[in-house]
């Protein structure tokens, strides 16, 4: 989730003391999503010197280098987490910049739910972000991380790729769902090819993937079309894991809401009453399996972890960074699973993250929300920038 620390993309202080903070939180401390070229953010920001953190240019790497020490400092794995937010880059439409995605207003897409212009990407604009994730990939290797997580869900660029909603491509880049994967596959390459030239052997690499997109009638795609993707990503590429990106790590497809005219399941729906995690397994290819999505709790980490390989813990590990430390040393009645002013402190927040969570218009609710609201500077929350989410985001 973004800190919404970044000055003009650069890592600041309140940055670094909030991934110190975290740094024996988990076995592997993840970044927030850093955009890796000039038009892939800042995402979800309304105020200077509260942004999106970047890493598109060399210039970045000093910052990146202090911010991997401090993740690593109590032991952990430092994973960095590289994305495009394309439509999504609200902070550049407030600049008077121009907003990218697959298709745009003249291309046919209906994104009245935005108050900006969204332009179609060029085929050399295309080329240009998938050659800025292999950039960002060796600036992440360079820095000292110990991996990177490629960021393919919660609305952002590649999932926009994917999604038949968002995208009306009739090129090499859209049509089908093969020509939609297309995307997606190009960047997982020039990644995998920037680790194994650069990066020493053991270096992580994983995706990151909504399981579906949802929203009533509008489908972007099901789980059946995403699983198709990462068996194809798993089958040409040998990443260490999938994570798939939930508001709840038991999280079940919503598309047996989806009947035909008769009001019965097509057949093509069969097992849509089982967890994503399970449906995802068998196309994983010997890459291991994340799952996130409220995990506040010993008891319910375990039951992740009886779904998957591993599990991620978000919006908890915001409000108590020794989550898991607590649970390892057998202190779970000491776990604080409520915000308050008192707990903003001892937990690192940033300002841009006490902000976002403290505005009653925040589209990711922290329990105890509303015990920080004095504490907002009404420069708006994570409001809905699309349609609701149905995974756990940002």
């Amino acid at each position: 989730m973004l800190t919404n620390s970044g000055k003009d993309g650069y890592i600041t202080p309140d940055t670094l003391d909030y991934y110190h903070a975290r740094s024996k939180s988990g076995g592997l401390v993840m970044t927030e999503y850093m955009y890796v070229t000039e038009t892939g953010g800042p995402a979800m920001t309304w105020k200077r010197g509260r942004e999106q953190l970047a890493a598109y240019d060399d210039k970045f790497l000093p910052q990146l280098k202090q911010l991997a020490q401090a993740m690593k400092h109590s032991g952990s794995k430092a994973i960095m987490q590289i994305a495009h937010t394309g439509r999504e880059a609200n902070y550049r439409a407030m600049q008077g910049e121009k907003v990218y995605a697959p298709t745009g207003l003249e291309d046919g897409s209906d994104f009245s739910f935005l108050d900006y212009k969204v332009h179609s990407l060029s085929d050399d604009q295309i080329k240009e972000i998938i050659a800025g994730f292999g950039k960002a990939a060796k600036r992440a290797i360079d820095a000292g991380f110990d991996g990177v997580e490629i960021h393919g869900a919660n609305h952002y660029l590649i999932q926009q790729f994917v999604s038949a909603y968002s995208n009306h491509r009739t090129d090499h880049w859209g049509g089908s769902l093969e020509k939609r994967m297309n995307f997606p596959l190009a960047v997982v390459k020039t990644v995998m090819e920037t680790v194994k030239k650069y990066a020493p052997k053991d270096f992580i690499v994983g995706y990151r993937i909504s399981p579906e997109e949802i929203h009533g009638k509008n489908v972007g795609y099901t789980w059946h079309e995403s699983t198709q993707l990462i068996n194809e990503i798993t089958k040409q590429f040998d990443l260490d894991y999938i994570h798939l990106s939930m508001l709840s790590f038991d999280s079940k497809p919503g598309d047996s809401l989806l009947l035909d005219t008769d009001g019965e399941a097509d057949k093509k729906f069969k097992d849509s009453d089982k967890p994503f995690a399970t449906l995802f397994k068998p196309y994983l290819n010997g890459s291991k399996e994340i799952i996130v999505g409220g995990i506040d709790s010993k008891d319910k980490a375990e039951a992740a972890l009886s779904l998957a390989d591993l599990v991620a813990v978000g919006r908890e590990n915001i409000i108590d960074p020794q989550f898991a430390e607590k649970i390892l040393n057998h202190q779970e009645d000491q776990i604080v699973t409520s915000l308050s002013i008192e707990q903003t402190k001892k937990n690192h927040m940033t300002p841009g993250m006490i902000d976002t969570f403290s505005a009653s218009n925040t589209a990711i609710p922290l329990p105890g929300a509303e015990n920080i609201q004095p504490l907002h500077q009404g420069f708006g929350g994570w409001t809905e920038m699309t349609y609701p989410h149905n995974s756990e985001t940002k």
